[in-house]
Parts: C-alpha cells; structure tokens; sequence
C-alpha cells in the first residue's frame, strides 16, 4: 500500500492497486472492510476460466486473499453482492456458492449483469472485522 493511498489509521487501501484501474481491491473504513468487484483468480492473479462452480469457488478464493491482509476470514463477511453473466446459472452458482462460503452469516444479493466481461462471475464483498485497540 502507498502513503498516497491512506487516508487515516481507520481509512485506508488494502491490497496492490492495478494502475490501469481507478480503484483498489479493497478499503478498510473503520471495522469495515469493502471489497471491490472480484473474479476467479489465482494466487498469481491470472484469470480462472471455467464452469460456473469452479468461477465462484475461485471468486471466494480471490476475496480470502483480499481480506487475508486485515486478518479476516470468509466467516467474518456480512454481505455480498453477485453479478452473474447469465441467470440460468444461478442454481449451480448456489450450490457452489454454498459450498465456499462455509458458515458465514451474512446478506447477499445475486444479479444478472451484462457488463460481466470475460467472466461468468464477479462478486463484492462488505466484512466487519474490527480494528485492534491499537489501530484505530
């Protein structure tokens, strides 16, 4: 993270920006964390082409990492958003869906999206993972 991205101890970017993009991966405000919009990557950040299922799974996987750097886990999102290429997926998404996200508890919202590009998926995340005494 660059000093020109930290707005204060509880306000700050989270994650290596892409220069390309006007916008970071996640930004921690406060006990918060909100993650961008995430695609199945791998942990060399290429791309994951594949069935709906192995998109999502990989989707999760992208956001574990994201949110790895403020020591939060899956079990600590509260909501998420999904924009899916086509809706008829949606059945097989869930279940995958399901599958990886373990017990969180938490909100979501699913949504066709035509803008998915090179994608069948892409997901934003809140999490609440509150700051250490010491941090904000």
């Amino acid at each position: 993270m660059s000093n020109e991205a930290r707005k204060s101890d509880s306000h700050y970017a989270i994650g290596n920006k892409n220069p390309n993009l006007p916008f970071h991966p996640a930004v921690r405000a406060g006990d918060y964390i909100f993650v961008s919009g995430q695609v199945p990557k791998d942990e060399n950040n290429d791309m994951i082409s594949g069935t709906i299922e192995e998109e999502t799974l990989a989707t999760l996987k992208t956001i574990e990492r994201v949110i790895a750097h403020e020591g939060a886990t899956l079990s600590d999102v509260v909501r998420i958003t999904t924009y899916l290429e086509d809706v008829r997926d949606f059945g097989r998404y869930n279940r995958a869906f399901l599958q990886g996200i373990g017990d969180a508890v938490l909100a979501r919202t699913t949504i066709e999206a035509r803008a998915v590009i090179s994608t069948k998926i892409e997901m934003e995340a809140i999490v609440y993972k509150p700051l250490p005494a010491s941090k904000g």
